[in-house]
């Protein structure tokens, strides 16, 4: 049984670092904060912006169901994930991820764990918006199990 505060939100604005109210009581909180980068496209120029586009429903129940993975395996006392839908400019950020843990070594590797695991499984998809164009950011399919889950 998990006892780890979850909060999962999927934003219709950028995300951005929310502090704990009240904060769960652990040693160590560690934080991601992913930013859209500049780019440049060889045949499309400048990136300009991202836009996000996802499953709502399947894409918030894998995210509910990664913080409650993560929870149990690293002691999490609690885990945030909330991620953008819709455009994100240059240097707004499109995912917040925050753990406490009693210990910086878990809320490390639980953190990592979760976004790289949300950018491989979570049916988010990412469209570039280019100066001179629009491409589509290579991603992956969900699992098959989430797929059925949906």
């Amino acid at each position: 049984m998990c006892n780890a505060t979850m909060d999962i939100a999927l934003l219709d604005h950028p995300a951005r670092a929310v502090e704990w109210s009240p904060c769960p009581s652990g040693g160590a909180e560690c934080n991601f904060l992913g930013r859209t980068r500049p780019e440049t496209h060889p045949e499309h120029g400048p990136l300009v912006a991202l836009d996000y586009e996802g499953y709502q429903p399947m894409a918030r129940r894998m995210l509910e169901e990664l913080a409650r993975t993560a929870a149990s395996k690293w002691p999490c006392l609690g885990v945030r994930i909330h991620h953008s839908l819709g455009t994100v400019a240059l240097g707004e950020a499109s995912v917040f991820i925050s753990v406490v843990t009693a210990h910086r070594n878990d809320a490390f590797e639980a953190c990592r764990w979760l976004i790289d695991t949300l950018k491989a499984q979570v049916p988010i998809w990412k469209h570039e918006q280019w100066t001179d164009g629009q491409s589509w950011a290579e991603g992956h399919l969900p699992t098959a199990s989430a797929a059925e889950d949906s």
